[in-house]
């Protein structure tokens, strides 16, 4: 069912408004429209300029719970007042800020460690002591990398005869690392030479003790430690955190409720008059909590509340709040999917809930996988309330229920009698048709009942919504019933061998109808007694209403042969399981009963799986194009509190 909402406009001082918002609206479902465009009759509106004071506050609460690791679990300490609460985030952020402080220090002390690191890592290799090599003044020493190819044509070509020493350290696929070692006297040409080969200086500070290897293992052990000085940092920020932890998800959740008061603003107005200055808010509230809330507000002479009944004082229409029973509850969910119901319209949730459980118990009729359904369904959404799993139970329990009237259970056919029919083998002869099976007939002629009660909620809709054409002219209105129903009385006249009407009657059956929705434009002009006139030319109004009415007759009888996939997967699902019970070899009365579970399984998932799609589209194709549009819009309130009902 949809429920019924009133537009209301609130209004008080406009120091006013926090108290409000947080004694009254945060305690009821309210969505709010900008009162700037909503409210056309009230002049000298003006916006709300002002900047959250709880957004910043509010960013770091949430920042430090989020680092909390049970913070669902923690009670929060509800005795604090506003400025306590500013003062705790205040003093935490402190603590934390200079705790992160002291940890970013040690970080970049560890990236300068890692930068010596990747000086000396190519030259560990090495045995020799780094400080006295830098140390050296009677030997000419530089450190560096040469491009492979050159080192080995030094090597081939030029080290016999340089006069110094190359001590090679790691290499990699294109360069050697290492050092070369002369006398001051040659100094000068050795480097040149080597600067023709493209050796590349590496400069090392005096700042290393022991050899290269010593020194990278020695500048590990010190990132190490700084690391367990990281970790002790993190250890006192979070305990710090959480021995705050009651106090700072206090103060979230209620510095978050007086963040959404203030935010009310956007949507507010202010409107000054004689020197007074009020705010204005206005929004749609459900017709029950508005009683409620009226009653409250009576005795508080600061509050002004108008309930709107006019059209005309305001934009746009209602949104749509939906409220069933719990057991319709998950259908909401394909309703949503197609679109919500417009305010005039009729919330279509029961009606699919019914029609879509007794559907697919046709199709998938079965006692144990029914069972399967119904208790897996109830057990997820008894747990995770998935609304998908709610359908599954409510669609498993007619599932069991036609199982008993086919008489299966698992597949197995010959344990329980069929209370009813058996799908796959019971036949019924009709004139004309010769023998069809039984279930077929039924699934057709229970289509036919489904398009005329759709046809029906059409009639209503359109008549909440003053759509005279739509009403009595339409394809789906009274003038299409009426013929449908000719129809329909017509084919069961036929099959069941009774007489048929006259050709007079047949005339007035079928053609009355028809002209009515061929005329269907002309005559509610007539009937609303409206001047326009056709667009089109009488010979192209004809010609389209021809094809139109071509068009009309075409989706009847589609729509209509649609129902035969009822019977068809109810036949289609007992064979499967045949084919299953077989390849189990439970024809030779031992069955491999883990084939009999594996097939079950498979069955109840795919063709499960299959036979809900298949139901989903004969909603929203068959049933929904003929009576419902879908074309609300979604009850959004600000808040999701609402009054304690008593």
């Amino acid at each position: 069912m949809i429920v019924k909402m009133k537009f209301i406009n609130i209004s008080g001082p406009r120091g006013d408004i926090d108290r409000v918002t947080d004694l009254y609206l945060s305690r009821y479902e309210i969505q709010l429209e900008s009162a700037l465009s909503e409210l056309k009759t009230v002049d000298n509106l003006r916006p709300f300029v002002e900047i959250n004071p709880y957004r910043e506050v509010l960013n770091k609460a949430i920042e430090f719970v989020g680092y909390l690791p049970n913070a669902d679990d923690v009670t929060p300490d509800t005795s604090l007042g506003l400025d306590d609460m500013f003062e705790l985030v205040r003093k935490a952020n402190e603590d934390y800020q200079n705790l992160q402080e002291k940890k970013e220090k040690l970080k970049k002390k560890i990236e300068e460690l890692r930068a010596k690191q990747q000086i000396i890592a190519p030259f560990r290799p090495m045995d020799c002591d780094l400080h006295r090599v830098l140390q050296y003044h009677y030997i000419t020493y530089r450190f560096g990398r040469i491009a492979v190819e050159f080192y080995h044509k030094m090597q081939k070509y030029l080290m016999d005869d340089l006069g110094a020493i190359f001590v090679e350290g790691e290499r990699d696929e294109s360069f050697v690392y290492g050092a070369y070692f002369v006398s001051p006297a040659e100094a000068q040409k050795v480097d040149a030479v080597f600067r023709s080969l493209h050796f590349e200086r590496i400069e090392l500070k005096d700042e290393f003790e022991g050899t290269p290897s010593y020194a990278y293992q020695s500048l590990e052990r010190e990132i190490a430690r700084i690391n367990l000085e990281i970790q002790d940092l993190d250890k006192e920020a979070g305990e710090m955190l959480s021995d705050r932890a009651p106090q700072l998800v206090a103060a979230r959740n209620r510095l978050e409720e007086l963040s959404n008061n203030f935010d009310v603003r956007k949507l507010a107005a202010r409107m000054e008059d004689n020197k007074e200055d009020y705010y204005i808010l206005c929004g749609w509230m459900a017709e029950d909590d508005v009683e409620k809330f009226l009653k409250e507000i009576e005795d508080d002479d600061k509050v002004f509340v108008v309930v709107e009944d006019d059209h005309d004082a305001y934009f746009g229409e209602p949104p749509t709040k939906l409220e069933n029973p719990k057991l319709f509850k998950p259908f909401e969910m394909f309703v949503q999917m197609y679109g919500l119901p417009a305010h005039n319209e009729i919330d279509p949730t029961v009606f699919v809930g019914l029609t879509y459980s007794f559907i697919f118990g046709v199709m998938f009729g079965d006692v144990g996988q029914g069972l399967l359904l119904l208790i897996g369904g109830a057990l997820i959404y008894h747990f995770k309330k998935a609304p998908l799993a709610g359908i599954i139970a409510s669609a498993g329990v007619f599932s069991t229920i036609f199982g008993f009237l086919f008489g299966s259970i698992f597949g197995f056919e010959d344990v329980i009698p069929a209370l009813w029919i058996r799908p796959i083998d019971h036949m019924t002869t009709l004139p004309f048709l010769g023998r069809l099976n039984t279930v077929f007939i039924v699934a057709v002629g229970f289509g036919m009942l489904l398009i005329m009660v759709a046809m029906v909620l059409h009639i209503i809709n359109a008549i909440r919504s003053k759509d005279v054409g739509g009403a009595w002219f339409d394809a789906n209105g009274v003038a299409g019933l009426v013929f449908y129903a000719a129809v329909v009385a017509v084919l069961v006249l036929f099959f069941t061998g009774n007489p048929l009407p006259g050709g007079i009657l047949f005339a007035v059956m079928f053609g009355v109808p028809l002209l009515l929705i061929l005329f269907k434009e002309p005559l509610t002009r007539i009937i609303q007694k409206r001047a326009d006139k056709m667009e089109e030319s009488k010979a192209m109004f004809l010609v389209q209403g021809f094809f139109e009415m071509f068009e009309t007759l075409l989706s009847y009888f589609s729509n209509t042969i649609s129902f035969i996939r009822i019977g068809a997967f109810a036949v289609s699902h007992a064979a499967i399981m045949e084919v299953v019970l077989q390849l189990a070899g439970a024809e030779s009365g031992s069955p491999n009963w883990l084939g009999v579970i594996f097939g079950n399984l498979f069955v109840c998932g795919f063709e499960g799986l299959i036979v809900g799609i298949q139901v989903l589209r004969l909603e929203y194709y068959e049933l929904f194009s003929r009576y419902y549009k879908g074309s609300g819009r979604a009850f959004d309130p600000y808040t999701k509190k609402k009054t304690n009902k008593k």
